[in-house]
């Protein structure tokens, strides 16, 4: 995981996708193009947290290192540094997981 210089706005985070590891189904080779989205990954940076019609700001229920869920078509891919990662709103993520 790279260090990165990304701050993410409001209540967005940058995830890192995990890579699915190379999958033989019925003895056939998947190739990189026919693989699905990943759709679970590690947060490497979050934003401060939305403000409230109030004016306060919302703590974020994540935070760097969890390991989370998101929908398989959830975000904005952008390449930093050479590395894929993903770019999402909190309420994207369907569940932490251990």
């Amino acid at each position: 995981m790279a260090n990165l210089e990304v701050k993410p706005l409001a209540d967005r985070v940058v995830v890192q996708p995990l890579d699915e590891s190379e999958q033989m189904r019925g003895g056939l080779y998947i190739p990189d193009t026919a693989k699905e989205k990943p759709s679970q990954g590690e947060i490497v940076a979050v934003g401060p947290g939305k403000i409230s019609d109030e004016g306060a700001r919302l703590e974020m229920d994540v935070s760097v290192g969890d390991k989370v869920l998101y929908g398989k078509y959830s975000g904005t891919d952008v390449t930093l540094d050479g590395e894929e990662y993903l770019i999402l709103r909190e309420s994207d993520i369907l569940a932490i997981v251990p």
